[in-house]
């Protein structure tokens, strides 16, 4: 009767392990986009392309909205192997300093810039900077061109955003600029973000069009002001460790899928800008353009600082903004 359960045992087992690897593993992608942003269309597109070339021997499963965490936690479960992607934009200026170049304010031109700056700068600079902290970057998407909201006052020049409460995202280079602009930066979660705004806990965020039309911020504040003061990569980002345990042809095809998708995202992302400024400005927010020479006069502080106080930060602000003449 022993016998008769042990090998009865053996053969769910065995019927259990065939069934788990015939299911092959499945990749879990968490990210913080709201159904309608650019991360969920990045994420879907990045999901299909590996899917489609991975057949039976992994799947990409997305989860967006925060639904697996925001981007400090997801950062945490990459590490804890409980996710395999996250799309971290301006908190990755958190993980390793290099990252706050891209919080320098109107470092980065248009798209053709930042293709250049990360055919130059990717495997010698960011990429190592992310495994020393036991990531690695798969891709490069993005979050965008970043513009203010508010209850308070159109933005036209930095003065404007005297005691206006701002929601930014945990980044201490975000908190410096608006500081020295003027304003009361509030790091805070994107997913708390509607709700203090709705309660007038804050008064305003700063996003690309994107993240504020499909977060519905228009329901909820007055003002529009068009600044594009800083423009934020998002990076595929892995745990460098759990990565590299991965079989080599699923390695292979989740690289080729995040370079190919890219592409995608920036023709994207350049569509909606032009169609979702519309889309704001029906559904009633007041618009206007801001100076935005008045910003970039106001800004050089936070680039002396950035300079002083990162290793090697000078340099890297100035092969950055060199990289963009043939823009």
């Amino acid at each position: 009767m022993r016998l008769k359960s042990i090998l009865a045992g053996v053969a769910l087992a065995t019927l259990l392990s065939t069934s788990a690897l015939a299911q092959g593993l499945v990749l879990k992608f968490g990210h913080v986009g709201n159904p309608g942003s650019l991360f969920e269309t990045s994420v879907n597109e990045y999901a299909r392309c590996a899917n489609a070339a991975l057949g039976d021997k992994a799947e990409v499963q997305t989860f967006g909205s925060s639904q697996l965490g925001n981007d400090q936690e997801l950062l945490q479960k990459l590490k804890l192997d409980q996710v395999t992607f996250s799309l971290p934009s301006s908190v990755m200026s958190s993980v390793a300093d290099v990252f706050g170049v891209f919080e320098m304010p109107y470092i980065i031109k248009d798209r053709d810039h930042m293709r250049r700056v990360q055919a130059e700068l990717m495997e010698s600079t960011f990429q190592p900077a992310a495994k020393a902290k036991g990531y690695r970057i798969i891709g490069l998407f993005e979050n965008g061109f970043r513009h203010i909201t508010n209850n308070t006052r159109p933005i036209n020049k930095p003065e404007d955003l005297a005691g206006i409460k701002l929601r930014t995202p945990k980044g201490s280079w975000r908190v410096k600029m608006f500081q020295l602009y003027g304003a009361n930066p509030t790091p805070m979660a994107f997913s708390e973000v509607f709700t203090a705004l709705q309660t007038g806990v804050i008064d305003g965020q700063e996003n690309p069009y994107a993240q504020i039309w499909s977060a519905k911020f228009q329901e909820v504040q007055k003002y529009l002001s068009i600044t594009g003061h800083v423009y934020t990569p998002a990076y595929v980002l892995v745990s460098d460790k759990a990565f590299a345990a991965l079989p080599q042809d699923v390695q292979d095809a989740l690289l080729t899928c995040g370079s190919e998708t890219q592409d995608f995202v920036y023709k994207t992302a350049a569509d909606l800008e032009t169609e979702l400024l519309q889309n704001l400005k029906d559904g009633g927010i007041a618009v206007n353009d801001a100076d935005k020479q008045a910003f970039i006069d106001a800004s050089a502080p936070i680039y002396d600082e950035f300079a002083a106080s990162v290793s090697g930060g000078k340099e890297l602000v100035d092969k950055v903004l060199s990289l963009g003449s043939g823009s």
